[in-house]
């Protein structure tokens, strides 16, 4: 059974860190992860928070079956209606085409790339205000176990 992991965000954010390349430590930040038998298989880290303004979100996940429904719910849930960011902002190196499609199938949208922003490619950036997230029709009720879709 898949369980939402909030209140480790030390531990989360370790997780996605070793998966996204993130060499210095996140400063202050938020996670919320994904488990499967007490193994995490997903996680996302809310950084450069601006209160009533925006953060930074970095996901990360192992495997073809990590992403559901109610995890998405949960990350844009508490971004937008816990944190009130009015727009999540997503940087994506523009040579993982595996984050790009998935970052613009989730709903983020690209407006710029940095040449050389990540080093040896350019850094895309995406943006999703909250008026055009689409995961935030469901309430969420942090802690439970995530129901395997029928």
């Amino acid at each position: 059974m898949k369980r939402l992991v909030v209140g480790q965000k030390d531990r989360v954010g370790e997780w996605v860190a070793s998966r996204v390349g993130q060499n210095a430590p996140w400063g202050a930040f938020e996670a919320i992860g994904l488990e499967q038998d007490g193994e995490l298989i997903a996680g996302i880290v809310l950084s450069g928070y601006v209160k009533d303004a925006r953060a930074s979100m970095h996901c990360a996940g192992e495997g073809k079956r990590w992403l559901n429904r109610e995890f998405l719910f949960a990350c844009f849930d508490y971004a937008f209606r816990q944190m009130g960011c009015k727009v999540l902002v997503n940087p994506v190196n523009a040579d993982n085409a595996d984050s790009i499609r998935f970052t613009k199938h989730i709903g983020f949208t690209e407006v710029c790339r940095i040449p050389d922003g990540a080093g040896d490619c350019d850094l895309v950036i995406f943006i999703m205000p909250r008026a055009d997230c689409r995961w935030l029709h469901k309430e969420i009720r942090y802690g439970v176990p995530i129901k395997k879709a029928a």
